[in-house]
């Protein structure tokens, strides 16, 4: 399988030791791939576009349009993608912690 595209752009909006706040933006077909955080929740907020959330164990998959939110608890693999035609950008919030980007293998 093909690896997807990655995000096409990244702002930080704020860096702590336990909060990291960006705002996101996938162009159509892009993903962040696979992965997990081992301490930090992810609470994702559709800012444009339409941004699709999947998990596995249990896989679920949910599309967000703007103003829509979904929280991803920590240890959840998952993965979001652009589900949309046109650009789509989310605001990602995940803490309290320490981060980290465990990708599926």
């Amino acid at each position: 399988m093909p690896s997807p595209k990655t995000i096409n752009r990244e702002d930080v909006i704020l860096k702590t030791s336990n909060v990291l706040i960006r705002v996101l933006r996938l162009e159509q077909g892009s993903s962040t791939g696979w992965h997990h955080h081992s301490v930090v929740s992810d609470f994702v907020v559709c800012l444009s576009g339409e941004v699709e959330v999947e998990t596995k164990n249990p896989e679920q998959s949910k599309v967000l349009l703007p103003g829509q939110r979904y929280r991803i608890e920590p240890m959840q693999l998952h993965c979001v993608k652009n589900s949309s035609t046109i650009t789509s950008e989310y605001l990602l919030v995940q803490g309290i912690g320490s981060y980290d980007f465990i990708p599926y293998r």
